[in-house]
């Protein structure tokens, strides 16, 4: 019998020791976790307090630790008692033949000769103890790569939920972390960013949350597959997604003898390819950043080519001007395009064709709305714009010459703007060409091009009044 008991033991011991091998877990801890529910399962069945710990001891046995044995200090008095700190003589003398009333003796059992109820408990104590043990091991462990990329295999889905085998704990994919359009089987490998890791109450284990529909995702992508991503000489900026349509990256760098688009290019658009398969062959752009809001915007929108771009940052409102050809490109599928540009630049775009543009130019009502709407110093201008009559009249009188303001059709902001670079008469305005005006700030090729009809229609009716 004592052989067999013994070779329990040894059993329970290996099994300890395979499973902290499986768990990743420390065996002394798990030693504690076993003594300090021995101690608490004992403690509660003879009815010892919790104060009693220095008198209640477990130790292990010096041979392998292949035994568990649970020993109490009592007191010894003379006659029986109930007290379970307590020892009559005559009970002593049997273990301490030298055990005299007054003194103390340790007492020692087994845990295989306690009842069973005391080993039931002790054996569910331990196991949800270390059961507590691997899931806040494996949350410290998950919570600190929050933000990282990881891989694991496909498991199974669960509604539309995926379920991804991480190796120690299995982590979960919703819907909208999916990659829309992308089917897996069981055992695909795949990439993914952890970004986000819980405990919760009922849950045995940490809930690990794996994306592959953020720009975080991409972003870890880039830092993978290009070195200068990685390494901090190009800085991705921004990134905006629309996942399985498009996504655009802005990037800058510091060194003035690296170009940061091309660099995550790369030869032949080698390095960007990688990525793009592993997005499911999604469209990727990368965009050069600008502290200048209209240059950004021209960058953003490709692969469309902008002929014009006016912005009101005050507002947050941006005009797009497009070749007629390249209306569809700037748009996107479903809108994409010019979502994601709004996403980056914090801009509400408006997109038109040059023939539109052209068309609402015609009409008054129309000139004086896109004033309005692309005029940054409006308000400025009309609180100075007393001032600005009365001095275009003292220097249409000492000068002789024509103010802006009377050609028709030619609207304050406009006016503003020649003036800002240094045309501030009509005469001097007949002596630039359209190239000339359209490298003035804010006056592109289009607006340069109705500057000099509206001029050439107003010298027109001048003569023939």
């Amino acid at each position: 019998m004592a052989t067999k008991q013994a070779t329990k033991e040894t059993g329970l011991f290996e099994a300890i020791q395979q499973f902290c091998q499986d768990k990743s877990l420390d065996r002394e801890l798990v030693l504690g976790v076993i003594r300090d529910s021995l101690l608490a399962a004992y403690r509660k069945k003879v009815g010892l307090e919790a104060e009693t710990d220095d008198r209640c001891q477990v130790d292990f046995g010096s041979d392998n630790k292949n035994e568990i044995i649970i020993s109490v200090l009592r007191d010894v008095v003379e006659d029986k008692t109930t007290n379970p700190l307590e020892i009559s003589l005559e009970e002593a003398t049997k273990l301490d033949p030298s055990a005299q009333v007054g003194t103390q003796i340790r007492v020692f059992e087994k845990p295989q000769d306690l009842s069973r109820v005391l080993s039931s408990q002790a054996k569910q104590m331990v196991f949800q103890r270390l059961r507590d043990m691997e899931k806040e091991l494996l949350y410290q462990e998950y919570k600190s790569k929050e933000g990282e990329l990881t891989h694991g295999y496909f498991q199974r889905w669960k509604k539309d939920i995926m379920s991804i085998d991480l190796g120690k704990v299995e982590g979960i994919m919703l819907k909208k972390d999916q990659n829309p359009g992308e089917k897996y089987r069981q055992g695909d490998r795949l990439k993914a960013i952890i970004s986000r890791v819980e405990l919760r109450p009922r849950e045995p284990m940490p809930v690990i949350t794996l994306s592959r529909a953020s720009g975080d995702f991409v972003k870890k992508l880039f830092e993978m597959e290009i070195p200068e991503v990685y390494d901090g000489i190009v800085e991705i900026r921004d990134v905006a997604r629309i996942p399985s349509y498009r996504t655009k990256v802005v990037v800058t760098t510091s060194k003035s003898d690296v170009d940061p688009v091309g660099a995550c290019v790369g030869m032949k658009g080698v390095r960007i390819q990688a990525i793009v398969r592993e997005l499911g062959n999604e469209r990727i752009d990368i965009v050069l950043h600008s502290d200048e809001p209209s240059v950004f915007i021209a960058n953003a929108i490709s692969p469309a080519k902008p002929v014009e771009v006016h912005v009101d940052r005050k507002r947050g409102d941006a005009l797009v001007i497009v070749p007629d050809e390249s209306l569809s490109l700037a748009i996107g599928i479903n809108g994409s395009n010019v979502k994601l540009v709004s996403q980056l630049s914090g801009f509400k775009i408006d997109i038109k064709t040059v023939s539109q543009y052209n068309q609402e130019l015609a009409s008054p009502e129309a000139r004086e709305k896109l004033d309005r709407l692309f005029n940054a110093q409006q308000e400025a201008m009309e609180e100075s714009e007393d001032q600005y009559n009365e001095s275009a009249e003292e220097e249409e009188e000492d000068s002789g010459y024509t103010p802006l303001s009377e050609v028709p059709g030619l609207t304050p902001r406009i006016v503003g703007l020649l003036e800002a670079g240094g045309i501030k008469n009509v005469e001097t305005l007949l002596e630039f060409s359209q190239e000339e005006l359209s490298k003035i700030s804010g006056i592109g090729k289009t607006t340069a091009e109705q500057i000099l009809r509206l001029l050439r229609e107003s010298i027109e009716w001048v003569e023939e009044g």
